[in-house]
């Protein structure tokens, strides 16, 4: 191959992905993308990804703007805007989904699973696609479930290492009621708090303390305003990423497709990501100065005892079909 038509195929190459977008029903778009964390957490990451996986895809025909930290709101407002079609993406904490569709509420609940491994076979298989087709009604459409990890508990006032350390703690909690009545069963003032008001409400002492993953905890850097890690693994969030239904509506069947593959790939990357980062954000807040202390099992056993009257409570709301449909399918996937 001489030297003109290496450069000829080299050209060609590189234009193909663009030949492609061409030869397909793609339009010109620009894709709004909120979500909560801040640029570098694992959750950014994945949507960077999802936007950098687009645009190559479509020939740079679809834009997808991302916009971390919550600038366009908290959650609730969040999905809100997407029914409305005035936000296309985002992802979040699937529980919170519970005010759209009640079933949700299972991936909030207390212990269910035992790694994330699990998670993502039960959030993957029928069951978690299941829940998400149900979102459609609601003018929304689900892509898939991310990674989050399990949650912990930070405050500014002692370690918890017992039940009793709970009490009269004033916690802020996601806006989801399963959160509430876990937190006010164990003895905390559970109290509900859109995330971007978190920080400055935790610096303010407004409330004491939080729960979340310990990428959140550094990412949003809560160690600066809180003393005490404790590390209580009580609920493993797979997150939902979703989409506007009438973006969706309005997509050809090629632009399906294309955010259909992008997602399944961003997804793969996101928890992988996710859990790398997992394993080396507990070190960086020791390092940063938190006081991080384990539980005995003894004390687990204490709060799963007392939290139980919560899961039968939720169990009730949710459905009891439903709820033996997911013990079922975790069984079946710790076989």
């Amino acid at each position: 191959m001489n030297k003109l038509t290496r450069t000829l195929c080299i050209g060609l190459a590189t234009l193909l992905p663009l030949g492609a977008a061409l030869a397909q029903d793609i339009k010109e778009r620009t894709i709004k993308f909120a979500f909560q964390n801040q640029t570098g957490h694992p959750q950014a990451q994945g949507a960077a990804k999802f936007a950098e996986l687009v645009a190559a895809r479509s020939g740079k025909k679809i834009s997808v703007k991302l916009f971390p930290g919550g600038t366009l709101g908290g959650d609730l407002q969040t999905v809100s805007a997407l029914q409305g079609g005035t936000v296309e993406m985002t992802v979040l904490n699937a529980g919170i989904l519970t005010a759209q569709v009640k079933e949700f509420a299972v991936f909030d609940f207390p212990f269910l699973f035992n790694n994330a491994q699990e998670a993502d076979a039960v959030t993957d298989g029928e069951f978690g696609k299941g829940l998400l087709g149900k979102l459609a009604e609601k003018n929304l459409v689900g892509l898939g479930y991310w990674d989050l990890g399990f949650r912990n508990v930070t405050n500014s006032k002692r370690p918890i290492a017992k039940l009793e350390d709970f009490s009269g703690l004033k916690l802020r909690v996601i806006q989801s009621p399963i959160y509430i009545d876990l937190f006010n069963t164990l003895g905390a003032n559970a109290t509900p708090m859109p995330f971007p008001e978190l920080y400055p409400a935790l610096e303010q002492k407004a409330v004491d303390g939080q729960e979340n993953p310990n990428t959140v905890i550094l990412s949003s850097k809560f160690n600066e305003v809180q003393k005490y890690l404790s590390l209580t693994h009580h609920i493993y969030n797979p997150q939902a990423l979703i989409v506007s239904r009438k973006l969706w509506d309005s997509l050809s069947a090629d632009e399906k497709k294309l955010f259909t593959e992008a997602a399944a790939e961003a997804t793969a990357y996101q928890r992988q990501v996710s859990r790398a980062a997992a394993d080396t954000a507990l070190a960086d807040l020791k390092k940063a100065g938190m006081q991080v202390n384990d539980l005995a099992p003894a004390e687990l056993q204490r709060i799963r005892d007392k939290i139980k009257p919560v899961i039968d409570k939720q169990t009730a709301n949710v459905g009891e079909a439903t709820v033996k449909a997911l013990y079922a399918e975790i069984a079946k996937v710790r076989k």
